[in-house]
Protein backbone atom coordinates (compact mmCIF):
# COMPACT_ATOMS: atom_id res chain seq x y z
CA UNK A 1 0.00 0.00 0.00
CA UNK A 2 1.39 3.55 -0.94
CA UNK A 3 1.11 6.53 0.07
CA UNK A 4 3.20 9.40 -1.47
CA UNK A 5 2.91 11.46 1.40
CA UNK A 6 4.78 9.23 3.48
CA UNK A 7 7.38 8.72 1.52
CA UNK A 8 10.83 11.04 1.36
CA UNK A 9 13.16 10.91 -1.24
CA UNK A 10 16.58 10.19 -0.28
CA UNK A 11 19.51 12.39 -1.22
CA UNK A 12 21.76 11.25 -3.85
CA UNK A 13 24.97 9.74 -2.41
CA UNK A 14 28.37 10.12 -4.07
CA UNK A 15 28.04 6.92 -5.64
CA UNK A 16 24.94 8.18 -7.76
CA UNK A 17 26.01 11.24 -8.97
CA UNK A 18 28.59 11.22 -12.37
CA UNK A 19 30.63 13.89 -13.42
CA UNK A 20 30.84 15.15 -17.27
CA UNK A 21 33.00 17.27 -19.22
CA UNK A 22 31.21 20.42 -20.26
CA UNK A 23 33.73 22.36 -21.77
CA UNK A 24 37.54 22.54 -21.93
CA UNK A 25 39.30 25.99 -22.06
CA UNK A 26 42.58 27.71 -21.80
CA UNK A 27 43.05 30.44 -19.53
CA UNK A 28 45.22 34.09 -19.73
CA UNK A 29 47.67 32.12 -17.51
CA UNK A 30 48.12 29.46 -19.72
CA UNK A 31 46.76 26.83 -17.81
CA UNK A 32 44.13 24.38 -19.17
CA UNK A 33 40.87 23.26 -17.35
CA UNK A 34 37.73 21.59 -17.72
CA UNK A 35 34.15 23.01 -16.31
CA UNK A 36 32.43 19.91 -14.89
CA UNK A 37 28.64 19.22 -14.55
CA UNK A 38 27.23 16.50 -12.06
CA UNK A 39 24.36 14.19 -13.54
CA UNK A 40 22.65 11.56 -12.22
CA UNK A 41 21.84 8.10 -14.14
CA UNK A 42 18.61 6.58 -15.30
CA UNK A 43 19.14 3.55 -13.55
CA UNK A 44 19.99 5.83 -10.03
CA UNK A 45 16.26 6.87 -10.59
CA UNK A 46 14.57 3.68 -11.54
CA UNK A 47 16.56 2.66 -8.00
CA UNK A 48 14.99 4.70 -6.28
CA UNK A 49 11.72 4.82 -7.59
CA UNK A 50 11.66 1.03 -6.51
CA UNK A 51 13.13 1.54 -3.07
CA UNK A 52 10.60 4.34 -2.21
CA UNK A 53 7.42 3.36 -4.01
CA UNK A 54 7.74 -0.32 -4.45
CA UNK A 55 8.58 -1.58 -7.92
CA UNK A 56 4.78 -2.25 -8.49
CA UNK A 57 3.39 1.29 -7.40
CA UNK A 58 5.16 3.36 -10.41
CA UNK A 59 5.26 3.36 -14.25
CA UNK A 60 6.48 5.15 -16.96
CA UNK A 61 5.16 6.03 -20.72
CA UNK A 62 6.99 7.84 -22.85
CA UNK A 63 4.44 10.38 -25.37
CA UNK A 64 4.98 12.53 -28.49
CA UNK A 65 3.46 16.30 -27.78
CA UNK A 66 3.91 18.96 -30.66
CA UNK A 67 6.83 16.57 -32.34
CA UNK A 68 8.46 16.58 -28.75
CA UNK A 69 9.22 13.51 -26.50
CA UNK A 70 7.69 13.45 -22.81
CA UNK A 71 7.97 10.79 -20.46
CA UNK A 72 5.31 10.44 -17.54
CA UNK A 73 6.16 8.69 -14.43
CA UNK A 74 3.13 7.85 -12.55
CA UNK A 75 3.37 7.24 -8.50
CA UNK A 76 -0.14 5.14 -7.40
CA UNK A 77 -1.62 6.98 -4.28
CA UNK A 78 -2.95 4.34 -2.48
CA UNK A 79 -5.11 7.16 -0.51
CA UNK A 80 -6.68 8.53 -3.22
CA UNK A 81 -7.17 5.68 -5.12
CA UNK A 82 -5.30 7.54 -8.16
CA UNK A 83 -2.03 7.36 -10.05
CA UNK A 84 -0.29 10.80 -9.81
CA UNK A 85 1.81 11.98 -13.09
CA UNK A 86 5.10 13.74 -13.53
CA UNK A 87 5.69 14.87 -16.24
CA UNK A 88 8.95 16.44 -18.66
CA UNK A 89 10.33 16.67 -22.20
CA UNK A 90 13.94 15.18 -23.19
CA UNK A 91 16.53 16.87 -25.39
CA UNK A 92 18.05 14.48 -27.99
CA UNK A 93 21.78 12.99 -27.30
CA UNK A 94 24.57 13.16 -29.15
CA UNK A 95 25.28 9.31 -29.66
CA UNK A 96 21.86 7.61 -29.99
CA UNK A 97 19.10 10.45 -30.68
CA UNK A 98 15.67 8.65 -29.86
CA UNK A 99 17.24 6.32 -26.55
CA UNK A 100 19.22 9.33 -25.85
CA UNK A 101 15.68 11.69 -25.95
CA UNK A 102 13.79 8.71 -23.74
CA UNK A 103 16.57 8.77 -20.93
CA UNK A 104 16.96 12.05 -20.97
CA UNK A 105 12.77 12.74 -20.80
CA UNK A 106 13.04 10.23 -17.92
CA UNK A 107 15.52 12.15 -16.02
CA UNK A 108 13.56 14.98 -16.03
CA UNK A 109 10.37 13.45 -14.80
CA UNK A 110 12.64 12.59 -12.32
CA UNK A 111 13.81 15.48 -11.50
CA UNK A 112 10.09 16.50 -11.07
CA UNK A 113 9.36 13.75 -8.60
CA UNK A 114 12.38 14.93 -6.53
CA UNK A 115 14.71 12.45 -7.52
CA UNK A 116 18.51 14.52 -7.88
CA UNK A 117 16.88 17.63 -7.39
CA UNK A 118 19.82 18.59 -4.87
CA UNK A 119 21.93 18.77 -8.00
CA UNK A 120 20.91 21.88 -9.34
CA UNK A 121 22.45 23.27 -6.37
CA UNK A 122 25.73 22.32 -7.35
CA UNK A 123 28.70 24.81 -7.46
CA UNK A 124 30.52 26.07 -10.53
CA UNK A 125 33.37 23.10 -10.89
CA UNK A 126 36.52 23.94 -12.58
CA UNK A 127 39.18 21.51 -12.99
CA UNK A 128 42.97 22.32 -13.66
CA UNK A 129 44.30 19.79 -16.25
CA UNK A 130 47.54 17.95 -16.51
CA UNK A 131 49.26 17.78 -19.73
CA UNK A 132 48.61 13.71 -20.37
CA UNK A 133 44.81 14.75 -19.66
CA UNK A 134 43.90 16.22 -22.73
CA UNK A 135 45.27 17.30 -26.46
CA UNK A 136 44.45 19.54 -28.86
CA UNK A 137 42.76 19.86 -32.66
CA UNK A 138 42.74 22.22 -35.24
CA UNK A 139 39.74 23.33 -36.72
CA UNK A 140 40.44 26.26 -39.16
CA UNK A 141 42.62 28.76 -37.67
CA UNK A 142 41.19 28.24 -34.30
CA UNK A 143 42.39 25.61 -31.20
CA UNK A 144 40.70 23.27 -29.63
CA UNK A 145 41.22 21.40 -26.39
CA UNK A 146 39.73 17.84 -26.07
CA UNK A 147 39.85 15.31 -23.49
CA UNK A 148 41.18 11.41 -23.51
CA UNK A 149 38.82 9.31 -23.12
CA UNK A 150 41.06 7.69 -20.07
CA UNK A 151 40.68 11.61 -18.31
CA UNK A 152 37.55 10.39 -15.81
CA UNK A 153 36.62 12.28 -12.52
CA UNK A 154 34.51 11.24 -10.15
CA UNK A 155 32.52 12.72 -6.90
CA UNK A 156 34.56 11.35 -4.01
CA UNK A 157 32.17 12.84 -1.19
CA UNK A 158 28.98 15.01 -1.03
CA UNK A 159 27.22 16.46 1.80
CA UNK A 160 23.94 18.63 1.75
CA UNK A 161 22.04 20.98 4.67
CA UNK A 162 18.78 20.85 6.23
CA UNK A 163 17.55 22.31 3.11
CA UNK A 164 18.77 19.76 0.64
CA UNK A 165 21.47 21.78 -1.10
CA UNK A 166 25.37 20.65 -1.55
CA UNK A 167 27.10 22.52 1.16
CA UNK A 168 30.71 20.15 0.64
CA UNK A 169 31.98 18.38 -2.36
CA UNK A 170 35.12 16.73 -3.96
CA UNK A 171 35.83 15.90 -7.02
CA UNK A 172 38.77 13.47 -7.76
CA UNK A 173 40.42 11.42 -10.59
CA UNK A 174 40.96 8.41 -11.62
CA UNK A 175 43.33 7.67 -9.36
CA UNK A 176 41.74 9.04 -6.69
CA UNK A 177 43.87 12.37 -6.22
CA UNK A 178 41.23 14.91 -5.29
CA UNK A 179 41.11 18.03 -7.72
CA UNK A 180 38.11 19.53 -6.72
CA UNK A 181 37.25 20.91 -3.04
CA UNK A 182 34.07 23.12 -2.91
CA UNK A 183 34.71 26.29 -3.46
CA UNK A 184 38.34 25.74 -4.90
CA UNK A 185 41.00 24.06 -6.70
CA UNK A 186 43.46 21.29 -4.50
CA UNK A 187 46.36 20.12 -5.31
CA UNK A 188 46.50 16.65 -5.83
CA UNK A 189 46.65 14.39 -2.65
CA UNK A 190 49.90 13.27 -0.85
CA UNK A 191 51.00 10.41 1.37
CA UNK A 192 51.43 12.89 4.04
CA UNK A 193 47.84 14.59 3.89
CA UNK A 194 46.37 11.49 3.94
CA UNK A 195 48.23 10.22 6.62
CA UNK A 196 46.86 12.90 8.71
CA UNK A 197 43.15 12.87 8.10
CA UNK A 198 41.08 10.65 10.54
CA UNK A 199 40.63 7.18 10.33
CA UNK A 200 37.36 6.13 9.58
CA UNK A 201 36.65 2.90 11.99
CA UNK A 202 34.42 -0.20 11.36
CA UNK A 203 34.04 0.64 7.80
CA UNK A 204 31.62 -2.42 5.86
CA UNK A 205 33.43 -3.99 3.31
CA UNK A 206 31.27 -5.25 0.17
CA UNK A 207 31.52 -9.09 -0.11
CA UNK A 208 31.39 -8.85 -4.09
CA UNK A 209 33.85 -6.02 -4.72
CA UNK A 210 35.79 -5.85 -1.68
CA UNK A 211 35.40 -2.08 -1.60
CA UNK A 212 33.50 0.30 1.05
CA UNK A 213 29.73 -0.42 1.89
CA UNK A 214 27.43 1.66 4.41
CA UNK A 215 25.06 -0.17 6.28
CA UNK A 216 22.09 1.74 4.53
CA UNK A 217 23.38 -0.13 1.17
CA UNK A 218 24.15 -3.79 3.02
CA UNK A 219 20.32 -3.40 4.36
CA UNK A 220 18.66 -2.49 1.39
CA UNK A 221 20.35 -4.91 -1.55
CA UNK A 222 19.85 -7.83 0.93
CA UNK A 223 16.11 -7.00 1.35
CA UNK A 224 16.12 -5.91 -2.69
CA UNK A 225 18.27 -8.50 -4.18
CA UNK A 226 18.61 -10.99 -1.37
CA UNK A 227 22.23 -10.52 -0.63
CA UNK A 228 24.55 -7.80 0.74
CA UNK A 229 26.55 -5.93 -1.53
CA UNK A 230 27.52 -2.07 -2.27
CA UNK A 231 26.02 0.77 -4.67
CA UNK A 232 28.55 -0.53 -7.36
CA UNK A 233 27.15 -3.87 -7.09
CA UNK A 234 23.97 -3.33 -7.22
CA UNK A 235 24.06 -1.39 -9.87
CA UNK A 236 25.46 -4.31 -11.51
CA UNK A 237 23.22 -6.87 -9.98
CA UNK A 238 20.33 -4.58 -11.58
CA UNK A 239 21.81 -4.20 -14.66
CA UNK A 240 22.19 -8.18 -15.31
CA UNK A 241 18.78 -8.96 -13.82
CA UNK A 242 17.40 -6.45 -16.68
CA UNK A 243 19.50 -8.27 -19.43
Amino acid sequence: MTEIKQFEIPLLTAEDIECRVQSISKSKSGKVGATLLLYKDARVDMRILDQVFGANNWQRTHELINGNLFCNIDIWDDTKKAWIRKQDVGVESNTEKEKGQASDAFKRAGFNVGIGRELYTAPFIYVELEENEYYTEKQGQKEIYKCYPSTKFNVGTVAYNDRREIVELTIVDRKGNVRYSMGKKTKETTPQAQAKQPQQQDKLTCPLCGGPMTDAEKQYSARAYGQEACRVCQKNIFTAKEK
